[in-house]
């Protein structure tokens, strides 16, 4: 049974939605219809959390984006944003962090499927026996994937990316060489490690706040191909194709589908992005 904020959040979709058809037909038309990126998680039905969803409810957000839009990869999400004209409905799919659980069910289904993922690994704690931090304080040390579960899923042409050594804040790393080792020594690591290029870094939080213009320097001189935020926005043609703004995708479907259907009281968010000096 639907509570009071989930008919609100139903009633607000079906009666806006006359207005947000004729949004995009309009961004439709002008090439301005803007690419989404999505971020996962942990698919997994064992101790739910608010970074978890479950496997069926997984399942359902994939077949409903197989229905309504194109599934790209990253690079095809910039080349769009980077052209300055996009028509055409697209959404891109990442993971952060690195949950073994991710292996039995979300990433062979996607690979079943031909759909492009980015998978964004903590370097840190690649030993599958190592928890993150946030699961420990729950008191639930979730496994994490190992260095052979990454390469495997390279084999089968999964984009592997980087999220730091540690899970830190890097917008709180004040100290150049901390920051080079989070962002460059690691990335080098996993690359080394798993004996592919890695050609994408995700910031852990995503906030604004939990990133810096420091660490973007870093990854460009790098020669990394873009950074990936996760604050919320879409990402709009003609906007800086390096930093990919990406959507949590909220395991609440009608939540999902409200971002994902172009809400145009959330269309601002991320515009002209400057990242912190």
């Amino acid at each position: 049974m639907l509570d009071t904020r989930q008919i609100g959040l139903h009633a607000y979709y079906l009666g806006t939605s006359w207005w947000r058809k004729q949004s995009r037909e309009k961004l439709r038309q002008t090439g301005q219809l803007p690419v989404c990126s999505l971020f996962y998680h942990r698919v997994a039905d064992a101790h739910p959390n608010p970074w978890s969803i479950s496997c069926a409810d997984f399942e359902r957000q994939i077949r409903w984006l197989q229905q309504e839009f194109e599934l790209i990869s990253l690079p095809d999400l910039q080349r769009r944003v980077s052209s300055g004209n996009n028509d055409r409905m697209a959404v891109a799919i990442t993971f952060d962090d690195g949950y073994a659980e991710n292996m039995e069910f979300a990433i062979p289904l996607l690979l079943d499927l031909g759909i492009p993922v980015t998978y964004f690994v903590t370097f840190g704690f690649m030993d599958g026996e190592r928890a993150f931090p946030h699961d420990l304080k729950r008191g639930i040390p979730l496994p994490t994937n190992t260095i052979d579960d990454c390469r495997w899923m390279a084999e089968q042409g999964v984009e592997i990316g980087a999220h730091t050594r540690s899970h830190c804040d890097v917008g709180g790393i004040a100290d150049r060489a901390t920051l080079i080792d989070e962002v460059v020594t690691a990335t080098e690591e996993l690359s080394e490690a798993i004996s592919r290029p890695i050609r994408y870094f995700a910031f852990p939080y995503g906030k604004p706040e939990n990133m810096s213009q420091a660490a973007v320097d870093l990854t460009r001189q790098m020669g990394l191909k873009g950074v990936c935020s996760a604050y919320g926005a879409y990402n709009f043609p003609g906007e800086d194709p390096y930093h990919i703004q990406r959507i949590h995708a909220d395991p609440e479907f009608i939540r999902f589908k409200n971002w994902l259907t172009i809400d145009p009281r959330k269309t601002s968010i991320g515009r002209g992005f400057k990242f912190f000096d």
